[in-house]
This record gives structure tokens, sequence and C-alpha cells, in this order.
């Protein structure tokens, strides 16, 4: 999930980037908080969060 998202924002932040546009919000759409944002999402999709938590069965304990 943590990738998607991550890939939405690297897409917004490139169309940011090819209309040299800020929609009015320059301290909120610029291209390098949006590129740290999408870095972060992609950590944390690599580090294992948003995966669930792993069910243990009866027989699986010992």
């Amino acid at each position: 999930m943590f990738a998607i998202a991550a890939a939405v924002v690297f897409g917004f932040a490139l169309l940011l980037d090819l209309l040299s546009t800020d929609f009015g919000a320059p301290d909120l759409f610029n291209w390098n908080t949006l590129v740290l944002i999408g870095l972060l999402l992609v950590a944390l999709h690599l580090g294992g969060a948003g995966a669930g938590g792993r069910r243990w069965s009866r027989r699986g304990r010992r």
C-alpha cells in the first residue's frame, strides 16, 4: 500500500517539475517536499510497515 502511495507522490512531483508550477502554495507543494514524502513511503514499504500482523495457528505454536 505504501508503494502505491509513493508512486502517486512521485508522479505528482514529476508533474510539478514538468509543469513548473506550485499551485499557489510554494511551501506545501514544492518538488523537494514531495520527493521526501515519497522516499519516506518507500522506506516504510521496504521496512514492512502496513503489512499486517502475523497470524499464528494453534498448530504452529509449541
